[in-house]
This record gives structure tokens, C-alpha cells and sequence, in this order.
């Protein structure tokens, strides 16, 4: 059965599904119903969308990787129904090498940025609860303790 065209943005979910699986460009595109000129023309215009392609592509890497190492440790030979060539799932994981560690570089600096944001809004948490004891005490007539820095 055919798939049918999808309008407006509700094919890209399903497009970085079947990348994330497949890390297939083509295979995805037909997967959300669209041709894959429509996928790269997204990617060159939508910087949100480029971010999630890339991510769905460290996710499929990922899998490949995965299935590739277990392969070769089991040993397991292509059936009819499944056919893969070993040799090829590694020089596309070569090849992207770049691309997935330039991701996760990414991926990983923002979640530093992100920790080190949070951790400034609690010492600036903490640094005005310090004010305002002292205040009080001051106000109260007491001495504040003396920092410790």
C-alpha cells in the first residue's frame, strides 16, 4: 500500500523516526511520506530540524554500531530473509565518525552549559538569602558573622 503525501510539518516526526532506525536518508523520507529533496531542503532552512536530524543520525549510528559488533561476535551468517554485507556497515560508520563526534560534542556542551547556568542560579540564590539575613540582623541591632572566603 501506498503512503500518501504528508502536509506541512507533521512528517518530520516520522522522518527522524525512520533516521533514528534506519540512518537511511531515503528509506526515511519514504517512511513520512515525502521525497527527500523536501527532508534536505528542511535541513538547509530549519536550523531546530538540522539539530534533530543530526541527532536521529547519532541514534541510528548508534544502532548500526551495535548490531555490526554483534555480528561479528556471534558470527551470524545472512538468512533470505536478512541480508548485510559487514564490511559496508563499517565504512559508513568511518565515515560518519566525524559528524557523530562533532554531535555529541554538541549534545555534551550543552548539557555543561546547562549545569553550569544552574549552578550560577543557586549560588545567586544562596548569595541573596545571605544579603537579606544579614539585613535582618543588621536591622535587629546583631553583628553578622563574618564571611569566610
Amino acid at each position: 500500500m501506498k503512503q500518501l503525501p504528508r502536509r506541512g510539518e507533521e512528517w518530520r516526526s516520522a522522518f527522524l523516526e525512520a533516521l533514528a532506525n534506519t540512518s537511511n536518508v531515503t528509506a526515511s523520507a519514504r517512511a513520512a511520506g515525502i521525497n527527500k529533496s523536501t527532508a534536505y531542503c528542511a535541513r538547509r532552512t530549519d536550523r531546530e530540524f538540522k539539530r534533530q536530524w543530526r541527532t536521529a543520525l547519532c541514534e541510528g549510528y548508534d544502532n548500526l554500531e551495535m548490531e555490526l559488533l554483534q555480528r561479528l561476535r556471534s558470527g551470524q551468517k545472512p538468512s533470505i530473509k536478512t541480508k548485510f554485507d559487514n564490511a559496508t556497515a563499517l565504512r559508513i560508520l568511518i565515515s560518519h565518525r566525524k559528524e557523530v563526534s562533532e554531535e555529541r560534542a554538541l549534545q555534551e556542551h550543552e548539557d555543561e552549559a546547562e549545569i553550569l547556568a544552574s549552578l550560577t542560579r543557586k549560588l545567586n540564590q544562596m548569595r541573596e538569602r545571605e544579603a537579606e539575613v544579614r539585613q535582618t540582623l543588621m536591622a535587629e541591632g546583631k553583628h553578622p558573622p563574618k564571611d569566610h572566603a
